[in-house]
């Protein structure tokens, strides 16, 4: 081996320590479960709609605690919160990125004022369920399937409803391309990505200026042996491919977060029945909080075509 063999040899193995170790610091950064310096600050003023909705919630006479075993070994927790009389409808609230399904009483409340159970699981890693990892929906919608099952054992006749916001509706549109039950009627999205991959590239080069390549595939494969997938799996769009079920679209024209185009992508990939609601000047997961009573509106209007 002459010289030069020797030095390309060694610049290529330094790239790639430094391309792992890249890789491990954006996973930690990304996919570890811990607070993110990055996510915007949820300190605002709380409206009177959001109050009601967690003095609700946080009354634990209205609510008892779920639990179940996930299929890879992770204990998961929920809150059910049952009607005041059961018609036989559930809702199952998905929340977003690093929160926590005590975030959702506002949305949760709707449901119930309609009558319904609300099942309001704690994601893998998020809340009081366990996990070292954010599987971004990709995990999670398996687990969602439990939750599914979980439900109709109570009550076979349940007819249920999904509805998920940020991280929660990319769950909701992954499960809805599973094998599903015919208990499960329809789905409400809000603010969902059209694929983990294109989330965060998208969010790489937002908040580092950086290209997708090589990162973003380095990334993906440490997240493959640290996680149990890769980035290019947790397709939202190729699982809505497989939905014939009726799906509402909710996203804000002004988010920067998972971006407005996106919704473009996820509408038109759909295979059922669809709706599309844009909240104007809307950023991201603002669309229920900038006018509470049309959102309920139209969520409503939605739902009970097809759960009357």
């Amino acid at each position: 081996m002459n010289k030069t063999t020797k030095i390309i040899l060694g610049i290529i193995l330094v790239l790639a320590i430094v391309l792992i170790a890249a890789g491990n610091y954006f996973y930690s950064y990304a996919i570890v479960p811990a607070k993110k310096d990055f996510l915007a600050d949820s300190s605002k003023k709380k409206s009177a709609e959001l109050i009601s909705a967690e003095n609700w919630f946080n009354n634990e006479n209205n609510r008892s605690d779920w639990n179940l075993s996930s299929k890879d070994g992770l204990k998961l927790s929920a809150y059910y919160l049952p009607a005041e009389k059961d018609q036989h409808k559930t809702a199952i609230i998905a929340h977003g990125y690093m929160g926590q399904a005590s975030d959702m009483p506002q949305y949760a409340k709707i449901y119930h004022d309609l009558g319904y159970n609300v099942l309001m699981p704690d994601a893998r890693g998020h809340g009081k369920s366990e996990g070292d990892y954010i599987g971004f929906g990709w995990h999670e919608r398996k687990d969602y399937l439990q939750w599914i099952d979980r439900i109709i054992k109570k009550d076979p006749q349940s007819e249920i409803v999904l509805h998920g916001v940020s991280m929660g509706a990319a769950t909701v549109m992954m499960t809805s391309g599973e094998k599903l039950p015919d208990n499960v009627k329809a789905f409400v999205e809000d603010c969902g990505y059209s694929s983990v991959k294109g989330e965060l590239n998208y969010q790489l080069k937002q908040m580092f200026n950086l290209p997708s390549f090589p990162l973003i595939p380095v990334t993906s494969l440490v997240t493959k042996i640290r996680a149990g997938y890769f980035f290019g799996e947790a397709d939202t769009i190729k699982q809505l491919n497989k939905n014939e079920r009726p799906m509402l679209f909710i996203h804000g024209d002004k988010d920067d977060f998972v971006p407005y185009s996106m919704l473009a992508q996820v509408y038109a990939a759909t295979k059922g029945p669809k709706e599309k609601y844009v909240v104007h000047g809307a950023k991201h997961a603002e669309a229920l909080s900038s006018d509470p009573k049309l959102y309920q509106k139209k969520v409503t209007e939605f739902i009970q075509k097809y759960i009357p």
